[in-house]
């Protein structure tokens, strides 16, 4: 008999306080992210600077703390909560020596974890491309490393040790690809326009309630999980309401503060869908302490 249980990645999250946002808030939700993605979060470590460090984004002496860190509680990850470069990436890993990733990749590995639809892949697979295509050069051979664990995951992996021109042409595939599928989803919002279908797309925050809510006046049976990006597709179903008019309500992927660029512009098809409803519903999570904050 063998024990199957995974070990959880022991992570230690980074931030570096400029003064831009509240790091403590936005460290919260980078642990609620990190859990999401699997990971057990450690340790948390933060510095005020006026800006971020061009070589390894925090400073150099919290650098040499996080090592101490990494060594004494067997820290597997580390996450910072920004956007770093594969320079910054790299110099990190040579001090502290743990793989290292940000609140983006972070992100993009959650998404690829959940991903079930051929659309949902697609959207996936080009936003790692995109945001990889410029850090290849600055990582060498460390951003082709595969492997079971935060960050590593995805269908993108198989495609890093390519050059840059392979990857520009597999994105373009990609895009052409998705392009169709977004082709038919306009032509079923025109049907339903024509045909004088009412349409109410449920938006908010994600792990707001969005899909408990259809799944309650529907019974839809959609996953609905108390974890941050449950749902990465649309759904749409069809209720009656009491005077006997029908109206279509469509599940939609949940927003977060600082998405990634990449993910804006693949997930566009799924916006579009609000964009185009009859009727916006936007659902709150009350008792969130930045309710008001994730509303906006």
């Amino acid at each position: 008999m063998f024990d199957n249980t995974i070990k959880k990645d022991r992570v230690l999250l980074a931030a570096v306080d400029t003064g831009s946002y509240d790091v403590e808030l936005s460290l919260d939700e980078l642990e609620e992210l990190t859990e999401t993605a699997g990971g057990e979060v450690i340790a948390r470590v933060t510095q005020k600077r006026p800006s971020f460090d061009s070589g390894t984004c925090i400073g150099s002496g919290r650098l040499e703390e996080m090592a101490e860190i990494c060594k004494n509680e067997d820290i597997d990850r580390i996450v910072f909560d920004c956007e770093l470069t594969a320079t910054q990436i790299r110099n990190i890993e040579d001090v502290c020596g743990v793989f290292t990733i940000d609140r983006t990749m972070l992100i993009l590995d959650i998404f690829a974890q959940r991903a079930t639809t051929r659309e949902g892949r697609l959207q996936v697979e080009i936003a790692q491309n995109k945001y990889r295509l410029p850090r290849l050069a600055g990582m060498g051979t460390n951003m082709s490393r595969l492997g079971g664990g935060i960050g590593t995951r995805g269908p993108g992996e198989s495609k890093l040790e390519t050059d840059k021109r392979h990857i520009r042409t597999r994105i373009a595939a990609l895009s052409d690809e998705l392009k169709e599928i977004e082709k038919r989803r306009g032509l079923m919002r025109k049907r339903r326009k024509k045909d004088g279908v009412l349409t109410a797309a449920i938006v908010g925050y994600t792990n707001v309630g969005k899909s408990t809510l259809l799944n309650y006046l529907t019974e839809a049976g959609v996953l609905a999980e108390n974890k941050l990006f449950a749902t990465l597709e649309t759904t749409s179903r069809a209720i009656e309401l009491p005077d006997g008019r029908s109206v279509t309500l469509i599940d939609t992927v949940g927003l977060i503060r600082r998405l990634p660029h990449q993910l804006v512009e693949a997930f566009k098809s799924t916006l579009e869908e609000a964009a185009s409803a009859d009727v916006i519903i936007h659902v709150c999570d009350a008792s969130a302490d930045d309710c008001e904050e994730q509303a906006k």
